[in-house]
């Protein structure tokens, strides 16, 4: 019999190269609540947060999760800061159920004219999964963490006040939850990926990355994986663990803050940087930070340094070839411009300001691409794009952190505001979180403030040396204010927020 040329190459290639290829998403959600009006944190009283912003926070997690495979979303997505539910029924939510329950309705029209009591009473994660639900974003279980040790309560209310939520659309075979020191519980999930075992771990540590006074916490906490993992890998070497989560550690915390003589990440957890060393017994996790060059490394931002807090570790099982393992070099940061980045590339943020609020997370997701194979050869490892550049896998990080470089802010994309059409309607929540070039007369002398189309907003810096910087122009320009702000509100005040003292200077070379 002759095959025809496809059918032969498929013949001969690998297992590996042509099974089928899924993604993984590793997304904290910057404090995802519920409507029920009972909250632990203050800016989520229903005061300050209702079904209107609900709304807005799942369908910006929606369109976020939409930009994988082709709109259809990663097979497995690992959330944090997903809200604790204070209200819970008797009995666990069957989410299945739900989604049936809702089917003729739409996420829009629950939290909108349709929001009612029952509404209210939902899960934060049931009204994610029918948000994605509408945007075609189908197929997950969801898999949503505990709250610390049974019977630990503050004040009757949940020990904490948020968790981890997995969502899957690979059978759940084992679910378990490991309580930690300050933290949240650490989700475990096994998975039957294509019938081969999948070990996930989220997770979500004590904050506090720079800050020695809280590493013996985070230490207890990589402490408690730790001793799962040495568990799961004395029992098969080669078990296939994927770990996720924000650790509120640095991928390089021992060598970016020397006064920490043990880090919870690198000496507790064992997270290490050399690809080739998880084949022998010694080091048998590899951080995919390490993936990407060094200026690169960055899904969160903390006084004008790139963090990478948010991280997506692998076993040594996820190298060979049998069961489920790593496509090289798939790892990567969700940024994207114009929807989660802003003009500068910084996240944008999760504000309650405004009717429905707006914003995404204080966090860029993370993602990985694997895949499995058939093949049986747990002692045989993938060939590596850096061991066949003849490269050696040795990367232990840079010492200082990575800084924000204004110099990329993307000023070509920003409006300005003196080629608006008149009348244009700046409050419509369609401009809101967008850079505009100013160049407007102060109103006064005393504040800075400028009027458009016959309303006035602010112009605000949120440090004193951006503020002397905008009135020293004021001064020396005729009240003439020449800048870069991004338009928003604060506590019911329209402004534009200078956000950096670049910003200044960028406007000034612009004329």
């Amino acid at each position: 019999m002759r095959f025809p040329v496809k059918c032969l190459l498929l013949v001969l290639l690998p297992a590996w190269l042509v099974a089928r290829p899924f993604t993984v998403l590793v997304y904290n959600v910057e404090n995802l609540h519920d409507v029920d009006g009972v909250a632990a944190y203050d800016d989520y009283q229903p005061a300050l947060y209702n079904q209107h912003h609900a709304l807005t926070k799942v369908q910006n997690i929606a369109a976020i999760v939409a930009k994988f495979a082709a709109g259809q979303g990663p097979e497995i997505l690992l959330f944090q800061e997903i809200e604790i539910d204070h209200t819970p029924g008797k009995t666990p939510p069957d989410y299945a159920d739900i989604l049936k329950r809702y089917a003729g309705t739409t996420i829009d029209r629950m939290l909108g004219d349709g929001f009612s009591s029952e509404i209210a009473d939902l899960p934060a994660e049931a009204l994610l999964l029918k948000a994605f639900a509408d945007r075609g974003l189908t197929g997950y279980s969801v898999v949503s963490g505990t709250d610390g040790k049974e019977g630990t309560t503050f004040n009757g209310r949940p020990a904490q006040a948020i968790k981890c939520v997995i969502f899957t659309r690979f059978p759940v075979k084992e679910v378990h939850n490991y309580p930690t020191t300050s933290a949240r519980n650490i989700l475990e999930v096994k998975l039957d990926v294509d019938g081969h075992p999948l070990t996930v771990f989220n997770n979500h540590w004590k904050s506090g990355a720079s800050d020695a006074a809280t590493e013996p916490l985070r230490i207890q906490n990589a402490g408690v994986l730790r001793a799962r993992l040495d568990a799961l890998i004395k029992a098969d070497p080669n078990a296939d663990i994927l770990i996720g989560g924000d650790l509120n550690s640095q991928y390089n915390q021992k060598r970016r803050y020397r006064k920490m003589p043990v880090a919870a990440i690198n000496d507790t957890l064992g997270s290490q940087g050399n690809e080739l060393a998880i084949r022998g017994p010694a080091r048998d996790l590899y951080n995919l930070w390490f993936e990407l060059p060094e200026v690169q490394r960055g899904s969160d931002v903390f006084k004008g340094e790139w963090g990478t807090l948010m991280h997506l570790i692998v076993t040594r099982g996820v190298y060979d070839q049998s069961g489920v393992h790593y496509i090289d070099n798939s790892f990567g940061v969700a940024r994207f411009p114009g929807l989660n980045a802003d003009a500068a590339g910084l996240p944008v943020r999760w504000s309650t300001e405004g009717k429905g609020g707006r914003g995404f997370s204080d966090h860029f997701p993370l993602y990985a691409r694997f895949q499995t194979t058939d093949e049986k050869q747990p002692g045989k490892f993938m060939p590596l794009t850096r061991e066949a550049a003849g490269h050696e896998s040795v990367d232990n990080g840079v010492t200082q952190a990575n800084k924000v470089d204004l110099s990329k802010t993307d000023f070509a994309s920003a409006v300005v505001l003196s080629k608006l059409p008149a009348g244009t309607n700046l409050r419509d929540g369609t401009w809101t979180g967008k850079l505009f070039r100013i160049e407007a007369k102060a109103l006064d002398e005393r504040f800075l403030r400028i009027a458009v189309n016959g309303e006035t907003y602010d112009v605000y810096g949120p440090r004193k040396d951006i503020r002397e910087l905008l009135y020293a122009q004021r001064r020396e320009n005729a009240g003439t204010l020449t800048c870069y702000g991004e338009l928003g509100t604060y506590k019911g005040t329209w402004q534009f927020l200078v956000k950096f003292k670049e910003w200044v200077a960028a406007a000034r070379n612009d004329e």
